[in-house]
């Protein structure tokens, strides 16, 4: 019985859990906590050469105090993760929670205007790993990859931080998933 989407339920299952119906029961429960977690919501910002990109993103935490690294998750099939693979480098924005709409600008790969200076008519500047800083996020954190690591249908790109800062209020509430209807994965 496939889960919703089509896809068939993944395992494991708990014991008890035998049949294809109460997998696909437990498939959506797990989902619903799944998708329960609290999620930032960011933007991330990659670069190969001159070809650019900015995507919304909510797999990202801290992974080390010293040094500090960061990590995110990507989608391999994403236009990202052939940038960070290739230039490895990404930034990472916080968005202001009034600015909830800017996420949905960056769903898929963007228009990029060097001209205008803009990615989906946003604009950006290059951080120091001349990954693209979205100039509208309250704080970034600009990173070099480290280290990826393959964690099935998505790699999990760690970065160590090489610079940082607030364009914005520190107080400024940032952007959760909860924030928005959205939903990614489970």
């Amino acid at each position: 019985m496939a889960a919703p989407g089509g896809t068939p339920p993944i395992p494991p299952y708990p014991p008890g859990v035998d049949t294809p119906e109460q997998e696909a029961e437990y498939d959506k429960l797990r989902r619903r906590v799944l998708w329960s977690l609290p999620y930032g919501l960011y933007v991330v910002g990659s670069r190969a050469g001159e070809r650019r990109n900015l995507m919304t993103l909510n797999w990202a935490t801290q992974v080390s105090f010293e040094p500090k690294l960061v990590g995110i998750g990507v989608d391999k099939h994403a236009f990202t993760h052939e940038l960070i693979t290739a230039g490895g480098v990404f930034s990472l924005c916080t968005v202001d929670r009034e600015d909830r709409a800017i996420v949905r600008k960056f769903t898929k790969p963007v228009e990029v205007d060097l001209a205008a200076g803009t990615l989906n008519g946003f604009a950006f500047r290059d951080g120091l790993s001349g990954a693209p800083v979205l100039t509208q996020a309250v704080a970034w954190l600009d990173c070099e990859v480290r280290q990826s690591v393959d964690t099935g249908g998505h790699t999990f790109f760690i970065g160590e931080v090489v610079d940082c800062g607030f364009q914005a209020d520190e107080e400024t509430p940032v952007l959760r998933m909860e924030d928005t209807r959205m939903n990614y994965g489970g």
